[in-house]
C-alpha cells in the first residue's frame, strides 16, 4: 500500500509539472458553465485529486481523496469510455446512482485519460450543483482533446526523464572510461616502470649468467606485461572511446618501419621463416608505429596458429592510390563459424588454442584499419590463412 502511495505521489508531481493544466480547468469550466473541475488520477484501488479548479467550495483539495466506489470514475476505468450527464433528475441511466446524490450534482462530465501505451491514467472530470447542456459535440470535442493532450504531456515527460537518465549514465560512462584509462596508462605502467628498473639495478648488482638467465626471462614477461596494457589501452580508447588516435605523416617508404617489425618478432622467434615481399611504388599517408603495430599483430598470429616451421610470407604494395599488407602462413583453416566474429575484442582465431593472449589483438587490427579509412579482409581454407589490410595510401 505503501508502494502505490508513492506512485500516486509521483503521478501528482508530474500533472503538477504541466504548465497547460491550470489553464484547461479554467477553460473547461467558462466553456461549460461549470464550477467545479479536477483532473484524477484513478486506479483499481484509488481516486486521488491531482489538479482542482473549485468555485463552489466544494471541498476537495489537490491530493485529496475520494472512495473509488463512490465515484463514476470507477466505471469509467472500467469501461474506457466518458460519461456526460446534462441533467440528472432527467438522465434515464444516472438518475438514480448514487453518486450524483451522495456528492449532490446535476451536471456531470468525466473524459478518460490515456496514456500513449494504452493505459489508463485517469480523468478530466467536471461538475456543478446545476443542470447545464454538455452533450453538445463541441464540449465533448473540447473535453476529449484536453483530455488526449495531458496523456501526451504525461509521456513526453517521461520522454525526458529517460533522455535525462540516459544522459546521466552516458556522463558516468564517460568518467568511468577516463578513469579505466588513467589505471592502465599511470597506475599500471608506473609500477611495471619500477619494476624494469629493479631489474636494471640488479643486472648491475649481479652479473653472473645464472642472473642474467632470470633477468631475461624477467624481462620477457615485462614486455609481454607491456604488450597486454597497450592492448587494452587500445581497448578502452576504441571501444569505450573515439577510437585509435593517430599521428599521420609521409612516409617515402615504410620498408624500414616493416623490417625492423619482423626482426623484432625473430629475436623472440628465431626459429620461425618470414618472408618479406616489398612492392613499394609510392608514398604513404599512415601512422608509421601504428602501422607498425597491426603488422606485428598480424604476424604474432600467423606465429601462434600457422603451421610451426613452415614460412610466412609478409607482402606490402602501394600503388595506384592504395596501400595494401598481407600476412599469409600455412595450417588448418580458421573455422567458418569464428569468421564473423573475429574482429570482436576477446575473441581467439582458433578457440582458445595455443594464444596466451587477451584476444585483443584482431580487434586493435581492425580499429587501426578503420582509423585509416580501410579494411582488413580474411581467407582461410585448408593450405593457407591471410589476413590483408587495403587502405588509401593518401598520395
Amino acid at each position: 500500500m505503501h508502494a502505490m502511495s508513492d506512485l500516486i505521489a509521483e503521478d501528482m508531481e508530474a500533472v503538477a509539472r504541466i504548465d497547460a493544466v491550470p489553464s484547461i480547468l479554467e477553460i473547461a469550466c467558462r466553456i461549460t458553465g461549470l464550477r467545479f473541475a479536477a483532473v484524477a488520477r484513478v486506479t483499481s484501488t484509488s481516486w486521488t485529486a491531482c489538479a482542482v479548479r473549485d468555485e463552489i467550495a466544494f471541498g476537495l483539495e489537490v491530493g485529496g481523496s475520494l472512495d473509488l466506489k463512490t465515484t463514476i470514475c470507477d466505471e469509467i476505468r472500467d469501461s474506457g469510455t466518458g460519461v456526460i450527464i446534462d441533467h440528472v433528475a432527467l438522465d434515464p441511466i444516472f438518475h438514480n446512482h448514487h453518486t450524483p446524490r451522495l456528492y449532490g450534482f446535476e451536471s456531470y462530465i468525466s473524459i478518460p485519460i490515456f496514456r500513449r501505451d494504452g493505459s489508463f491514467f485517469g480523468t478530466l472530470c467536471a461538475l456543478d450543483p446545476l443542470p447545464a447542456k454538455l452533450s453538445d459535440p463541441g464540449i465533448v470535442a473540447t473535453f476529449e482533446n484536453f483530455a488526449r493532450l495531458i496523456g501526451l504531456q504525461l509521456d513526453l515527460q517521461d520522454d525526458l526523464h529517460r533522455k535525462e537518465q540516459e544522459l546521466a549514465n552516458a556522463d558516468r560512462s564517460a568518467l568511468i572510461r577516463e578513469r579505466f584509462i588513467a589505471i592502465l596508462g599511470h597506475d599500471l605502467r608506473n609500477p611495471l616502470a619500477a619494476v624494469v628498473s629493479g631489474m636494471r639495478l640488479l643486472a648491475r648488482m649481479d652479473p653472473s649468467p645464472r642472473a642474467a638467465l632470470v633477468i631475461e626471462k624477467m624481462g620477457q614477461s615485462t614486455r609481454r606485461i607491456e604488450m597486454l596494457i597497450d592492448d587494452l589501452l587500445d581497448f578502452a580508447r576504441g571501444r569505450l572511446g573515439d577510437g585509435v588516435f593517430l599521428d599521420l605523416q609521409t612516409t617515402d617508404s615504410l620498408e624500414a618501419p616493416v623490417r625492423e617489425v619482423i626482426e623484432e618478432l625473430q629475436i623472440v622467434h628465431p626459429e620461425a621463416s618470414i618472408d618479406v615481399i616489398l612492392d613499394l611504388e609510392e608514398p604513404i599517408i599512415c601512422d608509421i608505429s601504428r602501422i607498425s603495430q597491426l603488422l606485428s599483430n598480424l604476424v604474432g598470429n600467423a606465429l601462434v596458429h600457422g603451421t610451426p616451421n613452415r614460412p610466412i610470407t609478409v607482402h606490402a604494395r602501394s600503388g595506384q592510390g592504395r596501400f595494401s599488407l598481407s600476412i599469409a602462413n600455412e595450417g588448418g583453416p580458421i573455422a567458418p563459424e569464428l569468421v564473423p566474429t573475429l574482429f570482436e575484442p576477446f575473441t581467439m582465431a582458433n578457440g582458445n588454442e595455443r594464444g596466451n593472449g587477451l584476444g585483443l589483438g584482431l580487434f586493435i587490427v581492425s580499429e587501426i584499419a578503420k582509423a585509416h579509412g580501410g579494411t582488413v579482409h580474411v581467407s582461410s581454407d585448408r593450405n593457407l590463412t591471410v589476413f590483408e589490410l587495403s587502405m588509401p595510401s593518401g598520395s
